[in-house]
């Protein structure tokens, strides 16, 4: 099968440079990549264009640090099934279940069908949360045990449901990202770019920096333009500051789930610490406002360094 190839530094691909090919091409081929340890799955979406769905795969080959694009198309309205990737591969569930979701596509031997992100656009309008397959077992000395549907820790979409025998936990699953607000929409319906950026620092709490830094490298990407080598270098610092403070926080939640209070309040200040750093940057602990695409409103100049 045919791929475009380039790398992640490379400028935008347009779609009619990326080659098409028939499903059981393209389904025969990454079922024998991925079985190689080299490659794996970054991306697979489908996007309707006219009466066709068109289905866009970005595999990464780790030994050779390329992106390889393909894609394979079906009718919008055609009721076919295709065959599962992921009754080979599991790592396919995630994109397999999002276009199932999203589409209405039926994926032939997909293990486990079930929702992924309930969109407000979803095929399925019936199914909501209230109905949602949690993995059930039956036995008089078994208690159901349902934490969600907002993590406290986290503050965003969390529904965990503990299968227990007294003690022992016999089964959990975990329904993250469920409660979808249409970020996507709005960003689509807009074409105010401070709106856009101001979006995707609020995807979530703890990766401001993280959304904005993406959404900026693709705005400068599908642009033309070209940031400075020195602001790569602070959008470096800043999401390194981000991730420290996040699995800090995290690391302080472990402590704390076993009963480690020394060390939860040990990360507690370190977190402040490093967040507070992040405000004396630029005025916000979680970096908003920080990130924009070409430039920045608040230069890392040596006097705010020190």
């Amino acid at each position: 099968m045919k791929y475009y190839i380039t790398d992640n530094t490379a400028p935008a691909v347009p779609l009619s440079e990326i080659p098409e090919a028939s499903y059981a091409e393209f389904y025969a081929d990454l079922a024998a990549k991925l079985a190689d340890a080299r490659y794996h799955i970054a991306h697979y979406f489908a996007l309707p264009l006219g009466d066709r769905l068109r289905f866009f795969c970005l595999l990464l080959d780790d030994a050779e640090a390329k992106v390889l694009i393909a894609s394979h198309a079906m009718e919008y309205y055609d009721e076919q099934e295709l065959p599962s990737l992921t009754a080979l591969h599991p790592q396919v569930h995630p994109f397999e279940r999002d276009i199932a979701e999203r589409y209405g596509v039926r994926f032939d031997g997909m293990p486990w069908p079930k929702p992924l992100r309930f969109p407000f656009d979803r095929f399925d309008r019936g199914s909501t949360m209230d109905n949602y397959p949690f993995y059930t077992m039956e036995g008089r000395s078994l208690h159901e045990v349902n934490v969600g549907p907002i993590h406290a820790g986290i503050i965003e979409p969390g529904a965990f449901r503990f299968i227990c025998n007294g003690e022992q936990v016999l089964h959990l699953e975990i329904a993250l990202g469920y409660q979808h607000r249409g970020v996507e929409h709005e960003f689509e319906t807009t074409a105010n770019r401070l709106r856009q950026m101001c979006l995707a620092e609020a995807v979530a709490g703890d990766s401001a920096v993280t959304h904005a830094a993406t959404f900026a490298s693709a705005v400068e990407k599908l642009t033309g333009g070209v940031p400075s080598a020195r602001l790569g270098v602070e959008r470096a610092v800043a999401l390194e500051l981000e991730r420290m403070a996040m699995q800090i926080a995290d690391t302080g939640a472990l402590c704390m789930d076993v009963g480690y209070q020394l060390g939860q309040v040990a990360c507690e200040a370190l977190r402040t610490m490093t967040i507070n750093t992040t405000q004396a940057w630029c005025g916000n602990r979680f970096g908003k406002g920080l990130i924009r695409p070409g430039g920045t409103n608040h230069p890392l100049t040596a006097e705010k360094a020190e």
